[in-house]
């Protein structure tokens, strides 16, 4: 009799042991390029061994569509690293859970949703990469700003992002539609594209484009020039003055979670020290408070305080006007 009770209580035991392991299971989706997540996932497991992480990785496009395809049974808890833009989007927007996570307050209100249902932590920026030599050669001053680009000198030294394509390209475009406003901005975008010799479906191929020396100026990422600068390149990185355009990467709770408390610890994490200065050996953006911008960063061009340069982007007309936005520049400068 003694036997049967000590069994039950190991079987009951054992119960109780496989509910807690469930609990501490969760499913993150996540749209961090695959190195930069699988680098901050090491980090989160550090200080969260008890919290077994699956991580599903994929482009903000097809994410996007996978979380609206499965909205009436949603098969994760916490959306990490995930573009604002696409974060907005009512069908996506709707799934969410307000959450307040320890920290929060020490990210600045314009990186924050005002229902909490999501707050960013990184983000990448649009910069100009101009290549030393060649703009030497070319007899051309230095540009230091989107206006410098619509001077004749520059005429087919200038290659950009395709916005159709290239989530870089579109911050681009987006950014100067914001600050002239739609009428002017067009009058900008005729002006600039005079001077352009390619729109590329990439947002890092016309910084290895100028990098080369192919073309004078690559309108591309802050991160890429920061690389092809370490890497050996003639480039300077160039912040335009009008204001870098630039996306979020958001993080969210998931209203349909059955594991919120492993949740919940994780996006805690997500604002902590540690976090930030993993994120900082990866983005040049970072919103969280404690960590420090790698000597490397600013040796290459970028500012300590990146977010005095940011254009303030309005991320909700962002996306509500993407299609629309992309259709009109198809029909004026794809090519």
């Amino acid at each position: 009799m003694h036997l049967t009770k000590r069994s039950a209580l190991a079987a009951l035991a054992a119960m109780m042991l496989s509910g807690t392991a469930m609990a501490d299971t969760i499913t993150v989706y996540t749209s961090y390029e695959e190195d930069e997540a699988a680098a901050f996932l090491e980090e989160a497991k550090k200080a969260l061994p008890d919290i077994d992480v699956n991580m599903l990785r994929l482009s903000t496009g097809d994410l996007a569509a996978r979380i609206i395809a499965e909205k009436a049974n949603p098969q994760h808890d916490v959306l990490w690293g995930f573009a604002v833009t696409s974060m907005v989007n009512p069908e996506i927007l709707e799934g969410l859970e307000a959450y307040k996570p320890a920290g929060i307050d020490q990210v600045p209100e314009r990186f924050r949703d005002p229902d909490g249902k999501w707050f960013a932590v990184t983000g990448y920026m649009a910069a100009l990469c101009v290549n030393n030599e060649r703009l030497k050669d070319k007899g051309l001053k230095m540009p230091t700003s989107w206006a410098d680009l619509t001077d004749p000198s520059f005429k087919d030294e200038v290659v950009m992002p395709n916005p159709a394509s290239s989530g870089t390209g579109y911050i681009q475009i987006n950014s100067l539609l914001q600050l002239m406003g739609e009428e002017k901005g067009w009058e900008f975008l005729d002006k600039l594209d005079k001077n352009v010799a390619q729109y590329i479906k990439s947002g890092s191929r016309p910084c290895n484009a100028a990098s080369a020396g192919e073309y004078t100026v690559g309108a591309s990422f802050g991160l890429r020039a920061v690389k092809n600068i370490e890497e050996g390149y003639p480039i300077t990185l160039v912040v335009p003055s009008e204001g870098a355009g630039n996306e979020m990467e958001a993080n969210a709770l998931v209203a349909a979670s059955k594991n919120k408390d492993a949740a919940k610890r994780f996006l805690d994490w997500t604002l902590s020290e540690q976090a930030a200065n993993a994120y900082y050996d990866w983005k040049a953006i970072v919103t969280v408070p404690g960590g420090k911008m790698p000597e490397r960063f600013t040796s290459a061009g970028l500012p300590d305080d990146v977010s005095k340069v940011l254009f303030p982007v309005d991320f909700k007309a962002a996306a509500e006007e993407r299609s629309r936005i992309i259709q009109t520049w198809q029909e004026k400068y794809e090519r």
